[in-house]
C-alpha cells in the first residue's frame, strides 16, 4: 500500500517490482510541478506534456536511471525535462528558415518560442500572458534558472544541479535573468507607476 508519505524512492522501487499504484503516485507528486516547468520553458501545453510523458516513460523503463545519492527524484526529473527540451529546441532550430527582410532590409525575429500558445488560457489574465511572452524571451539558460528559482523555489544548489553548473554560475544567470525580465516587462507598467 503506497501513502502520501512513501518516499519516492521506495516508491520508485515498487514501481520497478512491477507495482502500478507506485507508478500512479509517483505521478501524482510529481507530474503538476514537472508539467508547469515544461510549460513556462517552451510555451507550448503539447510539447510540455509530451516532455513529461517522454520523462515518466523514461524512469518507468530505466532509460532514466535515477540516483537516490545524487539528490531527490523532483530534482532529477527537472533536468531530465530540461535536457529533453533542448534538444526538442536544437531539433527546431535546424529546421526553422530565417524569415525574409522586410523592406528596410531588417529580419523581423521573433525570438519567442514556435507553437506557444497563450498562457492566459491557463491562468485566466493578461499580466501571466506578459510574463509568460517575457519569460520566453529570455535565452534558455537564464529562462531555466528563472523558472527553477522563481516558480519552483528550488535552492542555488538544487538549480545548480539541475542545471549542472556551479551555484556562481546559478547566481549570475538568475541576476542577469531578473534584469532581462524586468527591463521586458517594464515597457508594460502603467505609466503612472514608470514616473
Amino acid at each position: 500500500m503506497t501513502t502520501n508519505e512513501t518516499p519516492d524512492t521506495e516508491l520508485l522501487r515498487q514501481v520497478h517490482a512491477g507495482r502500478a499504484d507506485a507508478f500512479t503516485a509517483l505521478y501524482r507528486r510529481h507530474q503538476g510541478p514537472l508539467y508547469r516547468y515544461c510549460l513556462m520553458r517552451c510555451g507550448s501545453s503539447d510539447t510540455a506534456a509530451d516532455v513529461v510523458q517522454e520523462a515518466f516513460m523514461g524512469l518507468l523503463t530505466g532509460r532514466f536511471r535515477f540516483d537516490a545519492l545524487r539528490g531527490q527524484l523532483q530534482h532529477f526529473l527537472f533536468g531530465v525535462a530540461r535536457n529533453l527540451v533542448l534538444k526538442l529546441e536544437e531539433a527546431r532550430q535546424r529546421q526553422i528558415a530565417l524569415p525574409e527582410p522586410d523592406e528596410d532590409g531588417e529580419l523581423a525575429l521573433d525570438l519567442a518560442c514556435d507553437g506557444a500558445e497563450p498562457l492566459a488560457r491557463l491562468l485566466g489574465n493578461e499580466a501571466a500572458e506578459e510574463v509568460r511572452r517575457a519569460l520566453g524571451l529570455l535565452p534558455p539558460h537564464y529562462r531555466d534558472v528563472v523558472i527553477l528559482y522563481e516558480l519552483h523555489e528550488l535552492s542555488y544548489q538544487e538549480i545548480a544541479t539541475v542545471c549542472q553548473v556551479d551555484i556562481g554560475t546559478v547566481r549570475s544567470r538568475l541576476s542577469r535573468g531578473r534584469a532581462a525580465l524586468a527591463r521586458r516587462l517594464a515597457a508594460h507598467r502603467p505609466a503612472c507607476l514608470v514616473n
